[in-house]
């Protein structure tokens, strides 16, 4: 069996997400190299960071953090392409479980009880296969002390009417673009409402505002990476 892995990696060798390299036989997902070289926000540990000042006057958000910093052409923007785009899931679960580690040490996310993925609308799930944000979440559980609850928070229209809309048109209608299925689930509980890549905010925003229509709710925010920096 040893032999036959030794082929599997000569035929099919596992390479780094990032950069493209062959992973080493302890390496996983990432490289050594790309693991201390790609851009992080280290956010967590920092209050009135760049992500929470998006939110500022747009939504009540306790908290907000992102793993990487997201540029245009850079490692952290291929590395999403692939988890996307090119259906390596497990990135998504592998980054999760690797921020759930540091939110456990920071005493601004210690204390989340469910962990709810920004919804895809059905007609884009059926079309990808999976919900990014989900498995983002669930790696995000692996480490932390909180579940995930992935059906409650639903999207009732495509993103890309909600693209079209103003700011002000959004916030008119928020209603109609996300929904609740059941609101006691949530009700009186520290919210962690993730998503992979927060750029505008629009789609954070929208959820939100939902979510804190519902009595007794903390908000908090995460995302595999940001360009808000």
């Amino acid at each position: 069996m040893k032999h036959f892995g030794y082929l599997v990696d000569l035929f099919y060798p596992r390479l780094c997400m990032a950069c493209g390299r062959s992973l080493l036989k302890h390496e996983h997902v990432i490289c050594s190299y790309c693991t201390v070289q790609l851009p992080k926000t280290n956010f967590h540990k920092i209050t009135d960071n760049p992500i929470e000042t998006v939110f500022w006057g747009r939504a009540d958000i306790k908290a907000a953090t992102a793993y990487y910093k997201y540029t245009k052409d850079g490692k952290v923007q291929h590395l999403i392409h692939q988890f996307k785009y090119k259906g390596f899931r497990e990135i998504g679960v592998y980054i999760g479980a690797l921020l759930g580690k540091l939110l456990q040490e920071s005493n601004r996310f210690t204390d989340i009880d469910i962990i709810i993925p920004v919804p895809l609308h059905k007609s884009k799930l059926r079309k990808r296969g999976f919900n990014q944000s989900e498995l983002f979440a669930r790696g995000l559980e692996k480490t932390m002390k909180a579940v995930v609850i992935d059906d409650n928070l639903y999207r009732k229209i495509a993103s890309s009417t909600q693209t079209k809309k103003s700011r002000w048109e959004r916030y008119k209608n928020v209603n109609d673009i996300f929904g609740i299925r059941d609101a006691s689930l949530f009700e009186n509980k520290k919210l962690l409402l993730v998503d992979d890549v927060i750029t505008t905010g629009s789609t954070i925003e929208a959820c939100a505002s939902i979510l804190n229509q519902i009595e007794g709710v903390e908000v908090s925010v995460v995302a595999m990476a940001s360009a808000a920096f």
